[in-house]
């Protein structure tokens, strides 16, 4: 089953991730990360179907998808 993995540190916490996974499986984390902002979090609980559109959208390239 894919899976992705988010660099919490190196998130500034767009959350663009967030807009673009049809399965709504990223969220923003409760708890603020390195540099003050609330990174994305993978939902554990879901199914990832591995269309990296998330790590696509991401300026800052902190996530990687595993298929």
């Amino acid at each position: 089953m894919p899976r992705i993995t988010i660099n919490k540190d190196k998130c500034k916490g767009c959350l663009l991730c967030v807009g673009v996974c049809p399965q709504g499986l990223i969220v923003a984390d409760k708890e603020l990360n390195a540099r003050g902002a609330k990174p994305a979090k993978f939902k554990l609980d879901g199914k990832c179907l591995g269309c990296c559109l998330c790590a696509m959208i991401c300026p800052d390239c902190c996530i990687e998808v595993y298929k």
